[in-house]
């Protein structure tokens, strides 16, 4: 079982940026593949970012791409989304995911990220 935390939301204007950050515990969160997943109100869950494992190659939704970086730090067992630019669009509750081979075996209880105009 892993458990996994996301933190780093919060309110922002548009232009800005926010950094996120999905913890695990006990487990080696750098021995599976992550995902950062979002929901907005009303509509439904879509992916945003991935990093594989092995080889940490990551993947972004079109929209994403040049906005957002994932990246891992292993020594903390931490996976990070790294938003600039940030839209209004971009409102949502933000989920980490882990699993092998492909993110969505486990999944973390999300964070808010809000983008104001």
């Amino acid at each position: 079982q892993v458990q996994l935390v996301e933190s780093g939301g919060g309110s922002v204007q548009a232009g800005g940026s926010l950094r996120l950050s999905c913890a695990a515990s006990e487990r080696a969160l750098s021995t599976y593949a992550v995902g950062w997943f979002r929901q907005a109100p009303g509509k439904e869950r879509e992916f945003v970012a991935r990093i594989s494992w092995p080889g940490g190659t990551a993947y972004y939704a079109d929209s994403m791409k040049g906005r957002f970086t994932i990246s891992r730090d292993n020594a903390k067992n931490t996976v990070y989304l790294q938003m600039n630019s940030l839209q209004v669009d971009d409102t949502a509750v933000y989920y980490c995911s882990a699993g092998r081979p492909s993110p969505g075996q486990y999944w973390g209880r999300g964070t808010l990220v809000t983008v104001s105009s």
